[in-house]
Formats: C-alpha cells, structure tokens, sequence
C-alpha cells in the first residue's frame, strides 16, 4: 500500500498509529457523511452519496440483466408477520425497533421497523403465487433497514442504514441454489472489478448463517488493519419461510408444493470497505469505475494568457468523451490547498494545465494510485486517460490482492492460529463444530469466516486446528468488523 504523506497532510491519523481514528478523520475530513442526531446514525453527504449510486448503479445493472426486477415494500411491519418464522424473528429481535403509538393512538399491534425484509415478501408471495407458470419471481428492492445496534460506526455499522435486498421464489431446490450462487457470483464480480476489492467467496458455518436460512454464502474482504469485512451475503431458505408463511404453488402436475426461497443483499459498508482497503495517509484513493469524480482539472497560473480558456476546452473535451470530470477554477485558495483537497478525496487522475505545459503541448498528471507525476499529450488526451483510468483500476487490485494474500496464512495449530489473526486471515482444516469456533472465538475473538468452494484446492491436512479431530473443511477464521 502506498505510504507516502506530503507535510502538509497533519489532520488525518496515521493508519500505525490508530487505525480507527484515521478511519474517522479519513470520513469527516473528505465530507463523506456526518453524524445524525439520532443515535447510531449518519447522513450522507453529498460526496459519499454519489459514491453509493454508483455502486447502485453497477448492481442494479447486473440485476436487470438477469432477469430481475425491482420494487418497493413498506419500511412497517405487524408484530405478527414477524413471529412466524420462530428462528429469524429470534435472531433479529435484539435489534428491532418497534413502533407503538401512531399519532395519539396507541396502536393494537406492535409494527417493526424494517430489519429487513423476508417477512413481509413472503406474505405477499403467498397471495401472488398460484402456479409453477408464476414462478420464478425475482424481486429486489433498494431501500434503508433499522436495526438497534449497540456500537455503531459510519458505513460499517449504523442503526439505519442503505442496502438493496433481493427476494425470489423458484420451482425446484436446485433453480433456488442456482439463483443463490449467481447472485454471490455478481456480489464478487462487481467487488472486484468496479471496487477493485479482492474477496473470498465461500459457504457461512451453521452457527454464522443467516436467521432462518438452510445456507448461507458470503464473500469476506480484508481491511488495511488485517480484520475481516463481510462485504456481501446470498441466502438459500429452501422451503424454511414457505412453510411458514404457506407460500404454495401448483406445480405441473396439478399437485400443491412449497415453493423455495432466496434473499441476498449488500449496504453500504461497501463504501466503508473501499475507505479501508484502498485509503492511506493523504485520504481516500477511489477505483476509477466508482469515483464521482474521475479527473480533475487545476489551471496553475490562470492569469497568464491561454491557460483559462485551455482548461475550459479540455474540461469539455473529456466530459464529452462521458468522463465525470471537476474544473477547479476556485481563486480564493492556494495551488497546494487543491492538491491536497482533491488527494484528500481521493480523485484518480489531477490534470495540471500552466503556461509551461501549453508551451510544450503537454498536460501534467499527477496519478492518486501511486502519488506520482507525469505528462501526457494535450492532443488527443481524452483517449490516452481511459487507459490511464483503467490503469489504476487494475493497480488498486493489485495492491490489494498483494496485500491480502501476504496477511493469508495457511496454519496447523492454534498458537499459529492465534498469531495469523493478529494481522490477517488464517486459513485452518476445521472439523465442523460449533465448539471448536466458539473456543476459538474465545481464546482469539476471531470469527469463522466462509468455507472456499474448492475445498480440494486448498486442504492441506486432515487434522482440525481447534481439536485434532477429522477435519471436514478448510475454513478462514479472522477478527472482523
């Protein structure tokens, strides 16, 4: 990860020293969001907010492509949709915010604030669905959820926060684990390639599945600190909620069948993820495919003749070429004061245009990837800057990748064990206990993770780490957010 700080830089922490601290002064210094007056939650800023609908964007593509469409649910529901489905219901009601009075009437039902959605969607699915012709139905919805949290922190963890939830309905168990995995298959696609977010993709433990679900799968991304982030999770209910909320269908043979279930989502911890995984000392350092703003263009010198009108004319060339582009013409603040702003903010690419660059046909750039400098052509510049972009894309990964495969430790016992989440993720032969993760969450304070698809690939014992028993699986365990 690139370390490199200007002495300018003294309002953010150093990631060294505290890494929670620079955290929050990477997120307050750069306008990302601010904290709300209500407990445990925040509000987007502007900045943070063109960051999520991009991400939006990128999603919401990918579901439309596969078949998807998308709706909107009321954020209250009754008490008794809730206690349905006993073991969800048991598993969100620590966290639930519930509403009691509407107006100056103390309502007869208790209603839920959304914790999310399964509820509510199946008991509109119960009245939707008649036969295997309506199915499958693949519905998501883009929407804020609450729920009571005890700790927060902005992006990774507030009481009410911005996700999208999909929920579908298929015919057969294997159309639904189908569904399942192709929705963890676009979660890492979009990690990866948009946010530039290396992950492991793989199936949750029993004891760390969703409420309610027959599995979960997740992908885990790993923080600049060495802890773990879920960054994602895709849930197969089987016929667990159907049954409960008598979801059936008429399948073509004329007879009634329950019909199976998934519900997947992301939020927008993914920002908080990209802050982690990519933010060094000067701020934030954004993948050119979610940036809000791209490039961004400072005239030095701007009263000498030429250099005004070059910078309007470049600005419009490259936001016509469909570039997100900023001109900083600002006159009350210093050159340096914009360097430091727009690395702050961590824009890509800065574009500095002076009477010595137009003298020599050149712009200078100044990549936030790697906080070097260069020049380029002025001519033609809008093409040479999509590989540019691109660039830095694909090095950001890098980066990360490099990173995250050094903190990886493949280990065989548990003092190996203890030691490797200290700074990364270990990746153990486990036997499939619930008892052996809760003595390593105990010793450690580490977690399971996922279980690799590919379990073949990775074994490299028959020995759990925890007990010495047969081993079942490889699974990474880690600290996590």
């Amino acid at each position: 990860m690139a370390d490199r700080k200007q002495e300018f830089v003294t309002h953010i922490t150093p990631r060294n020293e505290d890494f929670s601290q620079w955290y929050t002064d990477v997120i307050t210094q750069t306008g990302l969001c601010d904290y709300a007056p209500v407990r445990g939650c925040m509000i987007f800023r502007p900045y943070g907010y063109a960051i999520w609908e991009r991400i939006q964007a990128e999603m919401d593509r990918r579901f439309k492509e596969t078949g998807h469409e998308n709706v909107y649910f009321p954020m209250l529901i009754p008490e008794s949709l809730l206690l349905k489905e006993a073991e969800h219901v048991e598993g969100f009601a620590p966290e639930v915010a519930w509403v009691t009075q509407g107006g100056s009437e103390k309502l007869q039902e208790r209603l839920a604030v959304r914790p999310t959605s399964e509820t509510i969607f199946c008991a509109m699915f119960s009245k939707w669905v008649q036969t295997w012709r309506d199915l499958p139905m693949k519905y998501n919805q883009w929407c804020s959820v609450m729920r009571w949290e005890k700790a927060t922190r902005p992006f990774l963890r507030t009481s009410e926060f911005l996700w999208q939830e999909g929920h579908t309905l298929h015919a057969t168990p294997e159309e639904a684990q189908e569904e399942t995995l192709q929705m963890l298959e676009i979660y890492r696609d979009v990690a990866e390639s948009v946010l530039a977010l290396p992950v492991y993709v793989g199936q949750k433990s029993e004891k760390e599945k969703f409420a309610g679900a027959r599995a979960t799968y997740s992908m885990e991304a790993m923080m600049q600190d060495g802890k773990a982030l879920q960054a994602g999770t895709s849930h197969n209910f089987g016929t667990n909620f159907s049954e409960a909320y008598d979801i059936q269908f008429q399948n073509r043979e004329g007879k009634l069948e329950h019909a199976y279930e998934t519900s997947w989502g992301v939020s927008t911890r993914l920002i908080g993820a990209i802050i982690m995984t990519h933010g060094d000392e000067r701020g934030l350092r954004l993948p050119p495919r979610i940036a809000p703003v791209q490039a961004v263009i400072l005239p030095i010198a701007s009263h000498k003749p030429g250099v005004t009108e070059a910078c309007g004319k470049l600005f419009r060339e490259l936001t016509e070429a469909g570039y997100r582009v900023k001109l900083d013409d600002r006159d009350t603040v210093s050159a340096g004061f914009k360097f430091n702003d727009w690395e702050l903010k961590g824009v890509p690419v800065r574009l500095e245009v002076g009477p010595r660059d137009l003298e020599n046909g050149v712009v200078t750039v100044f990549r936030r990837d790697l906080c070097e400098k260069t020049t380029l052509p002025l001519e033609n510049l809008a093409s040479r800057l999509g590989e540019l972009l691109q660039e830095i894309q694909d090095e950001l990964y890098r980066q990360a990748r490099a990173f995250r495969d050094e903190r990886t430790v493949e280990v065989h016992d548990m003092e190996e064990l203890g030691k490797a989440v200290e700074t990364g993720f270990a990746r153990a032969m486990w036997c499939g206990e619930q008892a052996c993760e809760d003595a390593i969450k105990e010793r450690f304070n580490a977690s399971s993770r996922n279980m690799p698809f590919d379990q073949e690939r990775y074994r490299f014992g028959d020995r759990c780490v925890c007990c010495g028993k047969e081993a079942r699986h490889v699974m990474y365990f880690a600290k996590a957010y």
